[in-house]
């Protein structure tokens, strides 16, 4: 009878001890999953509202934007590929520096037209699809605009359609 109370103590024990691993399992996993999911509420959500304070303002404010200027029609050009007849529609709007260049660039208008049909007859499709190249063609642009204008000048050129097309 000893014995057998002694595996009836010996089955209880196994059996509440698995219990008791279980319940010690279950616990670990319901901690993790507490964890795992604050930390990704955290990065989802929390990270979210720190990028967006962050973003920095414009640094131009309305008061500090020049007088534009459309130069109207827009120009279409041949471009200066070698290989292949290549053509470059583009629509030019200047910021003046003043309004009072306003009249002076009404004067000189087919100046300006000449010198812009200039520079970009000269140039090539691969120059003008590239980013860098279309900066380097408004520094170009301004520059030659700058030395036609005597009373003021052009802060920037904005591009307001600039297409590059094969035949």
């Amino acid at each position: 009878m000893a014995d057998e109370e002694k595996e009836a103590q010996e089955v209880a024990e196994r059996a509440g001890g698995g219990k008791g691993k279980l319940l010690l399992a279950l616990l670990l996993l319901l901690i993790l999953l507490a964890g795992g999911g604050g930390g990704a509420y955290y990065f989802l959500f929390m990270g979210k509202e720190k990028e967006k304070e962050e973003v920095p303002k414009p640094t131009v404010s309305p008061e500090a934007v020049g007088v534009m200027y459309k130069l109207e029609p827009a120009f279409i050009v041949n471009l200066a590929d070698p290989e292949l007849t290549m053509y470059a529609r583009v629509s030019v709007t200047l910021e003046l520096a003043s309004p009072e260049v306003v009249t002076e660039v009404q004067k000189r208008e087919p100046i300006i037209r000449d010198a812009v049909i200039e520079i970009l007859s000269n140039k090539t499709s691969r120059e003008l699809r590239s980013p860098e190249g279309r900066e380097q063609l408004k520094l170009e642009i301004i520059k030659r605009i700058n030395t036609i204008l005597v009373q003021g000048g052009i802060r920037n050129v904005y591009f307001t359609e600039f297409v590059v097309q094969a035949e």
